[in-house]
């Protein structure tokens, strides 16, 4: 890629993905506290959610934290139990969409559980969300425009393709699931494409409870003919976009918080490759 006449220094790369890091890292929100998962540190809870799930089989509340275990007297494992606040958690309204989606309950580096994927926000339970950047060979950007039915940030743009880890899911097989979904391309046209890295970790309040998430990344240089089309309904449109093009929407804030970074990220690595230099 000539960065020669971009429309962007690496020193704007630099300053505007700094910005974005500072919204991507804050507090959870006022009132919630801890919550473990058998014994291990995996969440965090805000009011509205702790008044849902309190009463429950396997749900123990102490001033300091809340505790989520297997509950043997009332015939519950570990599962049932997190199903149980999951289905309180929709009925008190902290639910946005029910999904019936599974994801791992992650506390301390293991997966200890399943939960449906609306209860995630809820808990403040991390997940894993992979990113594609999908490049032309002449240097462009493949982007998506989210529907306008999405539950979160309908109508922004996102990367090619994108979206959470399921339970039991291999990151890389998420990726090629979601690439082949939200852009129709088989996991032959992917076949080049770099590995996944680790952009951040993701803190960030929100309506629906506390966002912690892995954000997830890796790019790939698409053949000259590809075309991307959306098979699961999630996409409104696809662009390729050359770097004025580019840099004017993200100054503007038409990407996701997520995208962007993402964006961010694989703009920084290719710049440096183009100067001879690596990225930290």
């Amino acid at each position: 890629m000539n960065f020669s006449s971009a429309a962007f220094a690496l020193d704007d790369l630099l300053a505007r993905n700094a910005r974005l890091v500072r919204r991507a890292q804050q507090l959870p929100p006022a009132g919630a506290r801890p919550a473990t998962i058998s014994g291990r540190v995996g969440g965090w809870i805000g009011p509205a959610a702790l008044q849902a799930v309190t009463g429950l089989p396997g749900v123990r509340i102490e001033p300091e934290a809340v505790h989520f275990t297997a509950a043997p007297a009332a015939r519950l494992n570990l599962n049932a139990v997190l199903r149980g606040a999951a289905m309180a958690l929709q009925a008190a309204g902290c639910i946005r969409t029910w999904r019936d989606e599974l994801l791992d309950v992650m506390a301390e580096g293991r997966p200890l559980a399943r939960i449906e994927r609306g209860a995630v926000r809820p808990l403040g339970l991390l997940t894993q969300a992979v990113h594609l950047n999908g490049w032309s060979p002449d240097g462009r950007l493949w982007v998506a425009r989210r529907a306008l039915n999405k539950s979160t940030d309908p109508g922004l743009w996102d990367t090619l393709s994108g979206g959470l880890v399921a339970a039991g899911e291999d990151p890389e097989a998420a990726l090629l699931r979601e690439t082949l979904e939200e852009a129709g391309l088989p996991a032959v046209a992917l076949a080049g494409h770099g590995p996944l890295r680790t952009v951040l970790r993701m803190h960030r309040r929100l309506d629906d409870g506390y966002q912690v998430e892995n954000v997830l990344l890796s790019d790939c240089v698409l053949d000259a003919g590809a075309a991307p089309r959306n098979l699961d309904g999630e996409v409104l449109e696809f662009r390729c976009l050359a770097m004025p093009e580019l840099w004017d929407m993200i100054v503007h804030g038409a990407f996701t918080l997520e995208a962007e970074l993402a964006i961010l990220d694989s703009l920084r690595h290719r710049f440096l490759a183009a100067s001879g230099r690596t990225a930290p």
